[in-house]
């Protein structure tokens, strides 16, 4: 829990420092009211008819009353200000630590986690911080001086206190044994069902096209109800703690007027009514201690599940991405676009075998290459190595004569356009989608978003938009077709006028009429531009300079269309199952 209290800024640290003064000031008010009723039970005691210093002792009661309540609303201030800030500090900390992530740490965590983390962890600490600053303070000033207070009074009373506060910590450590591991099941529970939600919410149309509602719905409350009996305990346990430390008070204040009684009645004429002031200051002070323990067991209550959850947080933090940066920020002098693959293998983190092995293949400037084969056989994880989304396991990725390990990142990705298999836009307008991403800081130009939105056939429908290139996009961009959307995610990677445009089955939601006057386009006005093509039509690569055929990983054949119809088997298979061979043969 407090190795996370490094991210609390200066300027946080120095408005702690001034809780800390005001919460002393605030305690010191308090503890001066049983002095003054000390004074009060004396001059009424005494049976003198001038009321003037019971009055005078009231009044300076009531304004050191003030000046507590005061401080105490500044303290407040204070506090909630500390723990917004930390709270904004601490998210920014997660964003930016996930932002540096690659896609390995992303699975490590997963998303619906990496959300709970930034989300409901944060809100845990943030809680703790609001509630449990002023008590954590406060309640050793408050259980210090109160002591000081009494110390030298009646042993009796001492011991008595002794036993009470022993008590409490008994109660307090039993129930942090109890809960704390709950505590975490929770957080785990609270991440099962932010994944199954997400899940149910992103699927929606296929859970009602076939029915499914109950089925997600049993899965839904098989998560909701073990988090629900968690809590349950959690808070069963802890609701024992308030009626046990009511308990222990009553007790306490019962054995102070009883041990009193026995001591007045013990005393002489002239002593029992100091023994009486006395014993009303000590139960006084007595229970500014117990009600500091109170505190810090009201702080425990929290305690666990802040802690959790910042252990949490502090995972996220202290990961680092298995993506290290380069010093390397250009390529070998006269290559651009140049790519070559040598000898790579790779295999996921969490995989037992190489999702590929022993890919090669050059890819020379202004070329096109393509891959293709059966869904899962390493085509999409070929180039997400070229921008680095992964590591190599084994050989190397080269960019313009560079191993891409070597590079910044920023420069790498500068010079790759990148199109995914599943279009991806943000909420915003058309133009802030085109324009999206900076390269070498500087973003995309109107004449650049126009020429970009006409090759990728996207200009017609733009233009029948309201508001055309400042036409509102909604978030993931529902309310454009998949074709659409795919062709607003080529324009963008075109905008950028990179060396290099990957292009990550990019054209499986497109009509043949669009994707080949798209090709066409690319083509003519891209001709300098290394193409990489994954895609599953037999249509889109034929044209290609260089064709792979992939294979459980491997490559089967490579080739241009013509060579490998004649010698590759799968690549034929492939063909046939789509075009005639009539077709094949134009």
């Amino acid at each position: 829990m407090f190795r996370i209290l490094k991210y609390l800024g200066k300027k946080s640290a120095l408005l702690f420092l001034a809780s800390i003064f005001l919460i002393y000031g605030q305690v010191w008010f308090e503890l001066k009211l049983p002095d003054y009723m000390s004074k009060i039970t004396m001059e009424l005691g005494g049976g003198g008819k001038d009321i003037s210093p019971v009055l005078n002792a009231g009044g300076h009661m009531l304004l050191y009353a003030l000046g507590s309540l005061v401080m105490a609303i500044l303290v407040a201030f204070i506090n909630a200000r500390i723990a917004s800030d930390f709270s904004a500090s601490l998210r920014g900390e997660i964003f930016g630590r996930v932002q540096e992530y690659s896609m390995a740490e992303i699975s490590l965590f997963s998303t619906a986690s990496l959300v709970t983390r930034a989300t409901n962890d944060v809100m845990q600490v943030q809680f703790l911080i609001v509630m449990g600053m002023n008590s954590i303070v406060r309640a050793p000033i408050m259980a210090g001086v109160s002591f000081m207070k009494i110390r030298g009074k009646s042993w009796q009373w001492s011991a008595a206190t002794a036993i009470a506060i022993a008590a409490l910590l008994l109660i307090l450590v039993v129930l942090i044994a109890l809960t704390m591991p709950k505590f975490k099941i929770i957080q785990s529970l609270t991440d099962g069902l932010n994944r199954v939600t997400r899940e149910n919410l992103n699927g929606l149309k296929v859970i009602r096209a076939y029915q499914a509602e109950d089925y997600q719905r049993a899965k839904f409350e098989s998560v909701n109800d073990r988090l629900t009996a968690t809590h349950l305990f959690t808070g069963r346990s802890m609701a024992f703690m308030m009626p046990l430390i009511m308990a222990v008070m009553n007790a306490l204040t019962l054995s102070i007027y009883w041990i009193g009684a026995l001591l007045i009645n013990k005393a002489g004429i002239f002593e029992k009514m100091t023994i009486f002031s006395e014993m009303v200051v000590f139960i006084s002070y007595a229970m500014q201690i117990v009600l500091a323990f109170m505190m810090l067991v009201a702080i425990f209550i929290f305690f666990p599940r802040a802690s959790v959850a910042a252990g949490r947080i502090n995972e996220v933090l202290s990961t680092e991405s298995s993506i290290r940066d380069g010093n390397a920020v250009s390529g070998k002098e006269g290559l651009k676009g140049d790519v070559e693959f040598r000898d790579v293998s790779f295999r996921y983190p969490d995989g037992e075998n190489d999702a590929v092995e022993h890919i090669s293949f050059h890819a020379a400037p202004g070329s096109t290459v393509a891959l293709i084969g059966s869904t899962g056989c390493g085509k999409s994880t070929v180039i997400n190595l070229i921008p680095r989304f992964y590591d190599v396991t084994g050989g190397a990725v080269l960019v313009d004569g560079v191993d891409v390990r070597d590079y910044k990142q920023s420069a790498l990705r500068d010079r790759i356009g990148y199109i995914s298999q599943n279009a991806v836009l943000f909420s915003g307008s058309i133009r802030s989608n085109i324009t999206y991403g900076s390269v070498n800081g500087a973003y995309p130009s109107d004449d650049a978003v126009m020429e970009s939105a006409a090759a990728a056939q996207a200009e017609e429908f733009i233009g029948q938009m309201d508001g055309t290139y400042d036409a509102i996009v909604s978030r993931g961009g529902t309310n454009l077709s998949g074709g659409q959307r795919q062709r607003l995610s080529i324009a963008r990677a075109l905008a950028r006028d990179p060396e290099i445009l990957i292009f990550d089955d990019s054209f499986s939601a497109l009509d043949f009429r669009t994707d080949r006057m798209l090709r066409d386009a690319l083509k003519k006005n891209y001709s300098d531009k290394t193409v990489l093509i994954v895609a599953q039509r037999i249509s889109t690569i034929m044209d290609a300079d260089l064709i792979l055929v992939l294979d459980k990983g491997k490559i089967a054949g490579s080739g241009t269309h013509r060579e490998l119809l004649r010698s590759c088997d799968v690549y034929r298979q492939i063909a046939l199952s789509q075009l005639s061979q009539e077709e094949l043969n134009r």
